[in-house]
């Protein structure tokens, strides 16, 4: 993460663990959680996107965690090493996302707040906010949970969500097979949840043509207008 990144109308934490749009409190809260090998401000346009402008005007804040190991390949960062066999760092990863997200509700409320992950970053929000994890805990209470070109967890048994969820995936995705949304949505459902699965077909990335559903979805969830 570079100072550059945190000019203008971004703002950095200390520690530079995550970036900032809009106030700190606010009414609600979007947290952006980015993919294997990109960082903190790769999801920041979300903001504005699915807002349709100014987040502070909306009375949103935006925050996009930086996950918290180095890339392998020497840029970007990772929430856990995909290369090492098991995943052995996954269940720390789990319980320090669960952490931060509990911290963040001091200033916002989680049932206020939406939670947003793509690809690792999906998989992620997705487990943590189900408490599909090792040490059953309780399902987050979320305004809204947004998975794009997410996977299960190996081992991963939702409980019931405790919010509404909506997934997309391209159906040529050459990175997370598009069968891994299907399997999240059966595994989600099965649970008792109520989820949304949006195909398109395209490739690894957040199709630009489901943003107006995206914000849409998060527009109702937050009963604004």
């Amino acid at each position: 993460m570079t100072t550059d990144a945190c000019a203008g109308t971004l703002r950095c934490d200390d520690d530079g663990t995550a970036l900032w749009i809009g106030p700190r409190q606010a009414d609600r809260r979007l947290v952006l959680l980015h993919g294997w090998g990109a960082d903190a401000d790769d999801l920041l346009d979300l903001g504005e996107i699915l807002l349709g402008g100014d987040p502070a005007r909306a009375g949103v804040s935006v925050v996009a965690l930086r996950a918290p190991l180095p890339h392998p390949g020497g840029a970007g960062r990772q929430w856990y090493d995909l290369q090492q066999p098991e995943w052995p760092q996954l269940p720390q990863a789990l319980q320090d996302l669960r952490r931060r997200l509990l911290a963040l509700e001091t200033s916002v409320p989680l049932a206020n707040t939406a939670l947003l992950g793509f690809s690792q970053g999906a998989a992620m929000a997705i487990d943590v906010a189900t408490g599909g994890g090792s040490d059953a805990s309780e399902p987050l209470r979320l305004a809204a949970l947004i998975g794009c070109s997410g996977y299960p967890h190996p081992d991963w048994r939702p409980r019931r969500p405790r919010t509404e969820i909506l997934l997309t995936h391209g159906e040529q995705d050459p990175v997370v097979p598009f069968g891994a949304s299907l399997s999240l949505e059966r595994s989600l459902t099965e649970a008792g949840g109520s989820v949304q699965r949006l195909a398109f077909p395209g490739g690894h990335c957040i199709d630009p043509g489901l943003m107006d559903t995206m914000g849409d979805f998060l527009r109702r969830r937050w009963r604004m207008g």
